[in-house]
């Protein structure tokens, strides 16, 4: 089984009206629910829009980019599947829930994780 990683990228979803995010969120939590029932959920969640830190291999704190000059990720989820074409399946009903296109990016596997 190999794990993927669907995500999109901030602001994706700001074309959505105000009165539209209980429906959208509701369907978005449906796919997850699914998702869970399937057995191929492993985490996701969305990313609150925010100056990021970046932390350097000294331990030095420093700030990181800010989100309206770099694309950040807004959201992901995390899958496991046997095939590309199953991540894709999930990718898409996701894209639906939110209403956003979704990337998706096979995860190298590693024994120790």
């Amino acid at each position: 089984m190999t794990r993927y990683l669907i995500s999109f990228d901030d602001g994706s979803m700001a074309h959505i009206p105000d009165a539209d995010w209980p429906a959208v969120g509701e369907a978005s939590h449906a796919v997850v629910r699914d998702a869970k029932a399937a057995g191929v959920w492993i985490f996701g969640g969305g990313v609150l829009r925010q100056q990021s830190t970046i932390v350097a291999t000294d331990g030095t704190i420093s700030s990181g980019p800010l989100p309206e000059t770099k694309a950040v990720v807004g959201g992901f989820s995390i899958i496991e599947v046997s095939t590309r074409e199953e991540a894709h399946a999930w990718a898409t009903r996701i894209a639906e829930g939110c209403r956003c296109a979704q990337e998706v990016r096979e995860i190298m596997y590693d024994p120790e994780s």
